[in-house]
Formats: structure tokens, sequence, C-alpha cells
């Protein structure tokens, strides 16, 4: 079946325009775009609005994990197989993850902090996942 969008050929720049774009009209007050030593689009950073205050958030967009799994998925043509095709798609998906979490959003299912936790920065710089993952990796081995 392939993975979501990997057929895409929507570059990445459009996409996290398209990103900080929709971002911006759901009340984000603050979008910074997180890059890694190749310049490459890896992530990012916002700030926004919660019911509990201005809250910072920092969401990955793994692109080396999208490349292992087009190349691990045999039935994904080997022209989509590549480094460049899976930014393409790891960023159409995170695009719909937010389009998706903003409709649970709008039909009150559940509210924006609540769906965005994992991603939400502590003032350590901590994701709220990393910091639990952290703990719970000391409990194991404690």
């Amino acid at each position: 079946m392939g993975i979501l969008f990997y057929t895409s050929t929507v570059p990445v720049a459009q996409t996290v325009g398209e990103v900080h774009s929709f971002l911006a009209r759901r009340g984000v007050t603050r979008i910074s775009t997180l890059y890694n030593d190749r310049g490459e689009a890896t992530g990012l950073g916002f700030e926004m609005v919660t019911d509990y205050g201005p809250r910072s958030f920092e969401m990955p967009v793994r692109i080396d994990g999208v490349e292992a799994a087009l190349v691990r998925d045999d039935t994904i043509p080997k022209k989509h197989r590549n480094r460049e095709q899976a930014a393409r798609t790891a960023w159409r998906i995170a695009l719909g993850l937010l389009e998706a979490q903003a409709a649970l959003v709008d039909a009150d299912l559940a509210t924006i902090d609540e769906l965005m936790l994992p991603f939400m920065v502590d003032a350590s710089g901590q994701t709220a996942y990393q910091a639990l993952r952290s703990q719970a990796l000391r409990e194991i081995g404690g």
C-alpha cells in the first residue's frame, strides 16, 4: 500500500510554508523551522496560548525514519525510495497530522494542548515525551 503521501511532488519549502500559514491561522504566536547540520528542515518550533497560558512546542519531522520506511517497502517504486522523496513525504505527513488535530479541536473532541502534549516543551527544553521517556527509563533501570 505504501506510506501516506509517498508520491508527493510538493517541495519541502512549499509544505513548510503551508505549515507555517496553517499554524498562523490557528492562533500560533511564534513559529520557527528547525534544521539539521545539512540544512534540511527537520521540525517545527512554535508557541501558542492554551487554557494554561502560552506554551512552547517542538514537533520533529523525522526524515530518516520516513526514508527507512520507504526503502523497506518493496511495494513502493524505486523512484520514490530516496532522501528527497522522504523529506517531501515527511513534511506532508506532518501537515496532515496538524490538519487532523485541528479537526478534532474544531469538533470539540479534544483541546490543542491535549493533542500536542507530547510536543510541549518544559523549562529545561525537553518535550513532554522526552521527559516522560527519560523518567520511565530511570524507573525501569533503578
